[in-house]
């Protein structure tokens, strides 16, 4: 029964192929637009997952100020951070492997005709196990250039295309300002963040380095450190908040004058926030497969007055109900899952095309792809049922009657 109103139903739609296209394009498009937009979301959300594990392993940042004010916002007043605060987290707070204090500024690198304006930063070799980003080339600096604050570098891969291009640059002199420094090592590249900056446009040197011959005092700007694996970076944080107030003399009910950032928190929000943004634009798609099948009921009605006399006789001859009924219920539910699947093979399509152009990674969902394809056959029922049911209630005296 179900099988020969299959074959019924698909005979009409080739009796009539342009109609029946124009009919399930909404569908197609519904579908397509949202396979299309899960898709690149969750190419997006993976994106911004993989962009901040680029920065550190369970990394915990702590700066001076009461973090990011937004544009327009007041410059920061609060007292700088102080290597000993370093040393004061390494040696009392539990669960830290790796802690790594840091000064920077914008300096100009001069290789021979060519310059760069880039980042130099001062820090330690705890800083590469903090950041997770290993060297490409050369080697990391040694016990005695960091505790004598000797002349040497280390470059991010940006910084080394454009003092040297395709030259080894290990060994090479570049000056810094009026520091002149020896390169003793390459960064592996880490390519852009979610938020557009160049991680790789940076020159490391020793931290005393960098205090002594270029910043001219001991402050630093912010403390890097990672977190054992296991260890709640909660509880961490807590923990060097608390040391923190203690060391800068914070009094109780103050507001703190540093912050400390947890990156697992930053994943959270970040990727909460495109899940949301995903689900939205879904949505909003998917009205266009309720248009879709306002089009079905419309194109289904105009079917049953055209075929009145084909009912009539078929309810003349002993069909029943049910069976005129179950035609073209079956005949919307197969436009409406033809639909479907052109929608399916546009959509995936599309979002493979859009994740190219938005360089995102392409991330199959074999579960929204299903969703949307029973979807689109419940909108052939929804839709479908009244005219169907208007065609079988109809009289067959009348039906015959019907020009």
């Amino acid at each position: 029964m179900i099988w020969e109103a299959i074959l019924l139903a698909l005979r009409e739609i080739r009796r009539n192929v342009l109609r029946s296209s124009l009919t399930i394009l909404g569908i197609v498009i519904g579908v397509a637009a949202v396979i299309t937009m899960v898709t690149l979301g969750k190419g997006a959300t993976l994106q911004v997952t993989s962009d901040i594990a680029k920065l550190g392993s369970n990394m915990l940042q702590v700066r001076p100020g009461q973090g990011f004010r937004g544009p327009g916002g007041t410059r920061s007043t609060s007292p700088p951070l102080d290597p000993k605060d370093a040393e004061a987290i390494a040696n009392e707070i539990s669960g830290v492997v790796a802690v790594a204090p840091t000064a920077s500024q914008n300096l100009q690198a001069i290789f021979g005709n060519e310059n760069w304006s880039t980042t130099v930063t001062g820090t330690n070799n705890a800083y590469f196990q903090v950041r997770n980003w290993p060297l490409k080339a050369g080697r990391k600096f040694t016990d005695a250039e960091l505790s004598a604050g000797a002349s040497v570098c280390i470059l991010g891969s940006t910084v080394c295309q454009e003092l040297f291009g395709g030259q080894d640059p290990l060994g090479a002199l570049i000056r810094l300002r009026k520091l002149s420094c020896k390169v003793i090592g390459v960064l592996e590249s880490k390519g852009q963040s979610s938020f557009g900056m160049d991680q790789d446009d940076v020159v490391l040197v020793p931290l005393r380095t960098f205090q002594r011959r270029i910043a001219g005092c001991q402050d630093i700007s912010a403390i890097f450190l990672s977190v054992k694996e296991g260890f709640s970076t909660e509880k961490v944080r807590l923990e060097i908040e608390r040391l923190m107030r203690e060391r800068r003399r914070i009094q109780p009910g103050s507001e703190d004058d540093f912050h400390v950032r947890d990156m697992q928190e930053l994943v959270s929000t970040l990727t909460g926030t495109t899940r949301l943004l995903t689900a939205l634009l879904a949505a909003v798609a998917a009205v266009s497969l309720l248009v879709g099948g306002v089009g079905i009921m419309n194109i289904m009605l105009v079917s049953a007055t055209e075929r009145t006399r084909e009912i009539g006789i078929r309810l003349a001859i002993g069909a029943r109900e049910r069976e005129v009924l179950i035609q073209f219920l079956v005949e919307a539910v197969v436009l409406s899952l033809l639909g479907g699947l052109a929608g399916i093979a546009f959509g995936l399509g599309t979002a493979a095309f859009g994740s190219r152009l938005l360089h995102v990674p392409f991330v199959f969902d074999p579960a929204i792809t299903l969703i949307a394809f029973l979807f689109s056959g419940a909108v052939g029922i929804l839709f479908g049922f009244f005219p169907a049911r208007r065609a079988a209630s109809l009289n067959p005296i009348d039906a015959l009657r019907h020009e």
